[in-house]
């Protein structure tokens, strides 16, 4: 999945530093993400890189975000970067196909960050204009005290099984047309497992059972935590697609269910596990 990035290290402890010239830096204008031409992989700029022709007022306003490694990694709101020979905003998709997935993950957690940022400028509350705390992660309003923390929405992916059939599902209106397991985000005052059978049920018309935790992931691409689960069916195995939300549900054979050739995601680990037997049912 997209954050296993070992034997490297994520560390995403705050820190109130001051870049260095070999530090790198992540600018992003919408959907894109700065990037060097002449490299195949996602290949970030350094300070340095921009101070050779010119820009030497970067650091000053970089937003520290994580480390990787000893690789410290900077947010700057600099626009305009693409003017530099060499340097051109590509696709976020890019993060979706690029096999070292340390050069993604670090991409799209900071585009996570770039997006929390850019959404808190002005305090919520009182509409008056948002600081950044010196101790965390947190933006805070001097005028009437609120503080705000990086969003993260909690989100259940559920693998609802019959035998050695799986049930897999595509959506409705979306641009990705690849199969998929049910998803569903959980609701205030709902449990997890309260939201797999809500979901299952509103999305497929089924009802499962013995519930099992496979594993969760960060998913910056949507400011979610993603948490899985495989569920047996319960029942009657006729489907009933939620129209609105899914343009297809089918039961597919073990040995049919397609599998990824990059697996960023935690549906298709689940897909795999599914597929190989990796997990007893």
């Amino acid at each position: 999945m997209i954050q296993d990035i070992a034997p490297r290290t994520f560390n995403n402890n705050f820190k109130n530093k001051t870049a260095k010239p070999q530090d790198l830096f992540l600018s992003y204008e919408g959907d894109t993400v700065l990037v060097r031409e002449d490299k195949s992989k996602l290949w970030y700029p350094s300070f340095s890189d921009f101070e050779e022709i010119g820009y030497i007022n970067l650091i000053d306003n970089a937003q520290f975000l994580f480390s990787i490694d000893d690789i410290n990694y900077y947010l700057t709101d600099k626009k305009g970067l693409d003017s530099a020979e060499g340097w051109s905003y590509v696709s976020t998709k890019r993060f979706m196909t690029e096999p070292k997935y340390w050069r993604s993950f670090a991409g799209v957690v900071g585009w996570q960050l770039n997006r929390w940022y850019g959404n808190h400028r002005f305090c919520s509350k009182c509409a008056k204009s948002i600081k950044h705390s010196k101790k965390e992660r947190m933006l805070y309003c001097e005028s009437c005290g609120f503080q705000t923390y990086p969003t993260i929405s909690p989100c259940v992916i559920i693998a609802v099984h019959n035998g050695d059939r799986l049930l897999l599902t595509k959506y409705a209106g979306r641009k990705y047309t690849k199969y998929a397991l049910i998803a569903g985000f959980a609701e205030i005052g709902e449990s997890l497992e309260q939201t797999v059978r809500r979901e299952v049920k509103e999305e497929v018309g089924l009802k499962v059972k013995n519930l099992k935790f496979y594993g969760s992931q960060p998913w910056p691409f949507t400011d979610t935590l993603l948490v899985g689960f495989f569920a047996e069916l319960d029942g009657d195995d006729t489907i009933t697609i939620q129209e609105d939300e899914l343009s297809l549900g089918v039961w597919m054979k073990r040995e049919d269910v397609p599998l990824e050739e990059i697996n960023i995601s935690l549906t298709g680990e689940m897909m795999k596990a599914f597929r190989t037997r990796f997990i007893t049912l």
